[in-house]
C-alpha cells in the first residue's frame, strides 16, 4: 500500500480567544488512558484472543475472504476484520492503541502499536508476534493522541522491510526498519516530530516520514539510513505545536514519484523528494484534511475531517481528485481519518476513528462514481485501514 492557496487565503492567524480555544482542544485531546497488553518477544507465537469469529460448520475458523477490510482500533488493543457488506466479523488483540497498518502480499499485516509492531496472519486471523521498538523514552504504553510508539507504517516493494515511524513524546521521532523474515529491528534513523505517515518510493530507494509537528517530511535512504529534511509548510510555521496547518499524510504519485500533501481543502503541496522543491496546486473542499490515498491511475483521495473555523470552512468530506486536477467533493457525516480503495477502484472506505475528539466507531463506504455513502459499524475508533 501507499498509503494528509486556492482562494488566496492568508495563513490562518487565530485571535487570542481562538488560540485559547485551540490550545484547550489540543490539551483535551491529549488525555491518555492506560491499557495493558502482554507483549511476547519478537518471533514468539501469541495466543491473543479473537472475538465473534465466523466459523465453518465443523467448528474451525473460516478463512478470511478476499476483499475483507482490516482496521486498526485506536480505541482498543485490537484490529478488526470487517465484511464491507455487513460489518465486523472478527477482532484480534495486537497491542495498545494501534495506529497505522499495512498488509503484504504474503497476507501478514504489520500494525504500529504503542508497544511494538504487531504481526498478524490475516488469513487465520491470529497475532504471530510483537516486535518491540529500539527507540527509547517512549514512556508507558498508553492511548491518546500524543502517546509514544508507532504511528505511520509502510512496506518495502519487495516485502523484505517494514518501516515504522515512532513518536517520542516531547521530542523528535525515529524511523525503525524491521526485517520481515527475522522479525527484528535492523536499523533506525532520526526523523521529525510525530511521524503521522510513512511512505516508500515505488522502487524502494527512498522512505518518507511525514513529520506532523515539525512541518516537514524526512527523506530516508534505507541502505545507509541517511536523512534529509524538506519543509512542507504552505501556510508557514507560525503557531508551532499549536498550529493546525501541518502536514498529516502523503501519497506517492505513480507517474513521477512526487509526494502529494493535501492541506485544508485549499492547497495541494507537490514535493520533489530528490530536489526538495515544491509547488502548490489549488484544492476546493475547504476543510481540514488528514488521510490521503492514491490509486494506480493517479487519482488522489483526501479525507476532510471538518472545519477549523465553522463560520468559514466546510464540513467533513472525501475529495476525489483526478490526475488532471479536477475534483469531486463528497460530503461525509462526522469526522474521519484515513481511506482505502477497493481493488476495482470503485469504492472508498473511510475510517471514522479520527485522531482528535469527535470520532465514531465505524467506516463510511463511498461509491466513487455516484457519490452515495453508507455507514458501517467497524471496530473501536478505527484509524488505519487496508483491503485484504
Amino acid at each position: 500500500m501507499t498509503r494528509r492557496s486556492a482562494r488566496g487565503r492568508t495563513p490562518r492567524t487565530l485571535s487570542a480567544a481562538a488560540v485559547t480555544l485551540t490550545v484547550a482542544a489540543l490539551l483535551a485531546s491529549c488525555s491518555q488512558g492506560e491499557s495493558e497488553a502482554d507483549t511476547p518477544a519478537a518471533g514468539t507465537p501469541s495466543s491473543a484472543p479473537s472475538a465473534t469469529a465466523e466459523q465453518n460448520p465443523g467448528g474451525a475458523r473460516a478463512k478470511t475472504p478476499e476483499g475483507t477490510l482490516l482496521v486498526a482500533d485506536f480505541g482498543a488493543d485490537t484490529v478488526t476484520f470487517v465484511d464491507p457488506g455487513k460489518g465486523a466479523i472478527d477482532s484480534v488483540r495486537v497491542g495498545t492503541a494501534p495506529y497505522g497498518l499495512v498488509v503484504g502480499e504474503d497476507g501478514r499485516a504489520w500494525v504500529a502499536t504503542a508497544e511494538g509492531v504487531a504481526v498478524v496472519d490475516t488469513e487465520q486471523r491470529e497475532r504471530l508476534a510483537v516486535i518491540p521498538y529500539e527507540t527509547g523514552n517512549l514512556g508507558p504504553a498508553t492511548g491518546g493522541e500524543y502517546r509514544g510508539g508507532g504511528m505511520g507504517i509502510a512496506l518495502a516493494p519487495d516485502g523484505r522491510q517494514v518501516y515504522v515511524g515512532v513518536n517520542v513524546p516531547g521530542g523528535n521521532g525515529t524511523l525503525e526498519a524491521v526485517d520481515t523474515r527475522t522479525l527484528k529491528v535492523t536499523d533506525t534513523a532520526d526523523v521529525g516530530r510525530r511521524p503521522f505517515d510513512v511512505d516508500v518510493s515505488r522502487d524502494g530507494s527512498q522512505v518518507y516520514a511525514t513529520d506532523h509537528d515539525s512541518f516537514d517530511v524526512t527523506v530516508v535512504d534505507p541502505e545507509s539510513m541517511d536523512t534529509r529534511r524538506i519543509e512542507v509548510a504552505p501556510y508557514g510555521t507560525e503557531g508551532g505545536l499549536g498550529s493546525w496547518l501541518k502536514p498529516h499524510y502523503a501519497a506517492v504519485r505513480p507517474s513521477d514519484g512526487k509526494l502529494l500533501f493535501p492541506f485544508e481543502g485549499e492547497r495541494l503541496v507537490v514535493v520533489d523528494p530528490d530536489t526538495g522543491r515544491s509547488t502548490v496546486e489549488r484544492m476546493t473542499a475547504n476543510t481540514h484534511q488528514h488521510g490521503a490515498q492514491i490509486t494506480a491511475d493517479g487519482t488522489l483521495l483526501a479525507v476532510g475531517t471538518g472545519p477549523i473555523d465553522p463560520s468559514s470552512d466546510e464540513g467533513p468530506s472525501l475529495t476525489v481528485r483526478s490526475p488532471d486536477g479536477k475534483e469531486k467533493v463528497i460530503p461525509l457525516e462526522g469526522p474521519h481519518e484515513d481511506v482505502a480503495v477497493s481493488a476495482d477502484g470503485g469504492t472508498a472506505y473511510v475510517t471514522g476513528g479520527f485522531t482528535r475528539d469527535g470520532y465514531w466507531n465505524g467506516i463510511t463506504v463511498v461509491d466513487l462514481d455516484s457519490g452515495d455513502t453508507r455507514r458501517l459499524p467497524a471496530g473501536e475508533r478505527p484509524l488505519g485501514i487496508a483491503v485484504l
